[in-house]
């Protein structure tokens, strides 16, 4: 259109109907917002929840009451720096067996997966961490630190949170260390009517839910504090699982909290959910 403008020496009109385009395409003009509100808003969540994608993201600006959809978020993610990039290892064999999909529970506290973390205080003596994940509604069960743990002790976490949660499960998943292996665990699994289901030695993917939630500890939490005591990681991990339960949106869960389905939102389960163990 501009060539022949200049060409022919006529005006914007003729020469829009002389082509056949409208002269609104030619003046288009086009304009970006700045959303420099949503903009800050963005980068303090981000700096809050430094591990944090633009979908979780999206979802707690939701909660604040902004009206804007996940694909404004994600160029305003990735134009202000926030995209991160997670090291993933390269798989090195491929089974040529096809993996089962396990049986989803089809309720709460129906099973429970259970493993330990280790870490380090700041003074330089280790310290492990026992996790406890509810299947069903992906809610922490327990996070409790120390640094050694017997099977009297798991027990006796295992009975407290029970008692917290109106009951305990049929089933607990299970790897096959030494506290999840004695006989006073066994005992008590016996006494409380509960199954320990081992995995297979050497295939952490036969209890795939308490991995990829054991992941989550590690970035969100344990990788960002550095704790002074013993008392500083009880206080820090239970304030993390507070948040992890109540607050933090869940990808499997359809972006709401496992507090929430655990209360009983609507929430329909799938074997959907074991293809994405990223929680």
């Amino acid at each position: 259109m501009a060539w022949a403008r200049e060409a022919y020496r006529i005006p914007e009109r003729r020469a829009c109907r002389v082509i056949g385009i409208s002269r609104s395409t030619v003046r288009y003009r086009s304009v970006r917002r700045p959303y420099t509100p949503l903009r800050n808003r963005l980068k303090e969540l981000a700096a809050v929840r430094v591990s944090a994608g633009y979908r979780p993201l999206h979802t707690l600006l939701q909660r604040e009451g902004w009206r804007v959809n996940h694909k404004l978020v994600e160029r305003l993610y990735r134009e202000e720096g926030l995209t991160l990039r997670r090291k993933r290892k390269p798989r090195r064999r491929k089974s040529a067996v096809k993996r089962q999909v396990p049986e989803m529970p089809g309720r709460r506290n129906e099973r429970w997966a259970m493993d330990f973390m280790h870490d380090t205080l700041a003074e330089g003596r280790t310290l492990r961490v026992l996790t406890v994940l509810d299947v069903y509604s992906r809610e922490c069960v327990a996070l409790v630190a120390g640094r050694g743990f017997k099977g009297e002790d798991v027990g006796r976490i295992l009975s407290e949170a029970g008692k917290e949660r109106g009951g305990l499960p049929e089933m607990i998943s299970v790897d096959n260390g030494t506290e999840f292996t004695s006989r006073a665990l066994d005992h008590w699994a016996y006494w409380n009517k509960v199954q320990l289901n081992f995995s297979r030695p050497g295939k952490p993917g036969d209890n795939p839910h308490i991995e990829a939630f054991n992941s989550v500890v590690r970035r969100e939490c344990l990788s960002q504090h550095w704790f002074i005591d013993l008392k500083d990681a009880r206080e820090e991990l239970d304030r993390w699982r507070q948040d992890y339960n109540t607050v933090r949106p869940h990808g499997s869960l359809q972006r709401s909290t496992p507090a929430q389905v655990g209360a009983g939102a609507p929430f329909t389960p799938s074997p959907e959910r074991l293809r994405n163990l990223r929680p």
